[in-house]
């Protein structure tokens, strides 16, 4: 496993190098990348040690169905590099902004779903999503008192349900054997 200290981009830039660069070749993308320290994220949300930022021909590629091509690299890159899953966000992969753009999108979200909760009192579920997502959806609304959220489910269909503050969330019913 990855340790603490192995977490600069002059240690782990490499190791990323010496894996994506043959990847890339192998699957014929026209994708440059550059890995670096920290992000331009806002630090609210996202605060990665490492970004690597992809640039070239083949972005849409990796873009394509909400960044699904651009996710699965990263996870791949991860498990490759024998990341521990709770350091996984310390490593960030992104083109033409798109993480920080989707940042924006979840955060924008998260509180127009929390007004529609505080007006109706009626909890709203989001789509299932990554962890990384989820805890976006949790960072935006950390602060609003009049709403709580909540992760339920398993992965992959693990999703953020908003209730209003002073609603008690039921456990969920157990089957009775026959």
């Amino acid at each position: 496993m990855m340790s603490d200290s192995k977490w600069k981009p002059e240690e782990v830039g490499p190791r990323i190098e010496n894996f994506l660069r043959p990847v890339l070749a192998q699957a014929r993308l026209d994708l440059e990348f550059h890995v670096a320290n920290g992000s331009p994220m806002d630090p609210a949300f996202e605060t990665p040690d490492v970004t690597v930022e992809f640039t070239g021909r083949d972005v849409d590629l990796l873009l394509a169905n909400k960044g699904e091509l651009l996710l699965a690299l990263e996870h791949v890159t991860l498990e490759a590099l024998r990341v521990r899953p709770e350091q996984h966000s310390r490593l960030l992969f992104d083109a033409e902004d798109y993480r920080m753009l989707r940042v924006e999108e979840l955060r924008l979200s998260a509180e127009t779903a929390a007004e529609k909760v505080k007006r109706t009192g009626i909890p709203f579920k989001f789509n299932p999503m990554s962890s990384r997502e989820r805890r976006i959806i949790h960072l935006a609304l950390r602060h609003d008192t009049d709403v709580r959220t909540e992760s339920e489910g398993l992965a992959p269909r693990r999703q953020v349900v908003i209730h209003p503050a002073n609603q008690v969330t039921q456990p969920p019913k157990k089957f009775a054997s026959r």
